[in-house]
């Protein structure tokens, strides 16, 4: 079995959303949660895979790391 991005999943505390999936990425979803299952042993709720998910995704985004480094530089001030 390939090794899947998302690892165990943080114990945070949380900050509710609410949003929409297109079905397919639901159903995507809980392919992903069902795979991770299988692979760790114990059931994932598929819904706590979408921090971790979105947070790696933005972590790997060099674009987002670069405006992010920018603002960082600008809100600290003398840099």
């Amino acid at each position: 079995m390939p090794k899947l991005k998302i690892g165990a999943l943080p114990d945070d505390k949380p900050v509710k959303i609410s949003t929409e999936l297109p079905a397919v990425v639901h159903r995507d979803l809980l392919a992903y949660a069902e795979a991770l299952a299988r692979e760790g042993g114990q059931p994932v709720e598929p819904t706590r895979l979408i921090a971790p998910m979105l947070a790696r995704f933005m972590a790997t985004d060099r674009g987002f790391a670069r405006l992010k480094r920018g603002a960082q530089v600008s809100v600290g001030g003398e840099g």
